[in-house]
């Protein structure tokens, strides 16, 4: 028997047990029945349940739910849309998400696989420092893609952001008290040095001595 401040009561008869609880006006819970003997808690367990449930909402707002983002080629594409598009295959690896790099053949374009095949490798090479591939290159009918997922987990790339945001405070903090210092140094007084008026030494001529006859 445990009490509701946690404190071991020890054992006593189920009707004793559930008579403390309710003299607490409390409830007699049953934590461990495969225990011998069965261990039971005086709680609030209307209180215990809101608090789990409270628990459990908390732990989902910080779950990331991790989604796929389609990231279209075609086998004509020219340098510009490529790095258009390979900027938006780092920007959803930045944000946790998985990319699914495809390119569609029409037509005659199902004789040139191997040219979409190249964009594809040329692709994951490209954004190898950000992510993982988990399937490379593959062709299902006129279609082909890749798969790739962040190399970062969740958690690493949290802590890299609140680093950075830290350094970036500091930097502008600095540049801050750098500028007031400026400001202060503009404002003061310019401090002119006094110069010594120069002495005038007069010249005091001593009176010849008269001799006397």
């Amino acid at each position: 028997m445990i009490g509701d401040e946690g404190e071991q009561i020890g054992v006593m008869p189920p009707f004793e047990a559930l008579k403390l609880a309710r003299s607490k006006n409390l409830d007699l819970v049953e934590i461990s029945p495969t225990a011998q003997p069965p261990v039971c808690r005086i709680m609030d367990y209307g209180k215990y349940l809101y608090q789990q449930e409270k628990k459990e909402r908390e732990a989902k707002k910080h779950q990331k739910t991790i989604t796929v983002k389609e990231v279209k080629f075609r086998i004509n594409v020219d340098d510009h849309d490529y790095d258009t598009k390979k900027n938006h295959v780092l920007r959803f690896l930045d944000g946790g998400d998985k990319v699914k790099a495809t390119i569609f053949f029409r037509g005659r374009e199902m004789t040139r696989t191997g040219l979409g095949r190249q964009i594809l490798e040329r692709l994951i090479k490209d954004v190898e420092p950000q992510s993982i591939v988990e399937f490379r290159p593959r062709q299902e009918g006129n279609t082909l893609h890749a798969i790739l997922a962040p190399k970062k987990s969740a958690v690493e790339r949290e802590k890299e952001r609140e680093k950075e945001a830290k350094q970036k405070a500091k930097a502008e903090q600095k540049e801050k008290m750098l500028q007031e210092k400026l400001a202060q140094a503009k404002l003061a007084p310019e401090k002119t040095e006094e110069q010594p008026a120069p002495a005038a030494a007069a010249a005091v001529e001593a009176p010849n001595p008269t001799p006397q006859p």
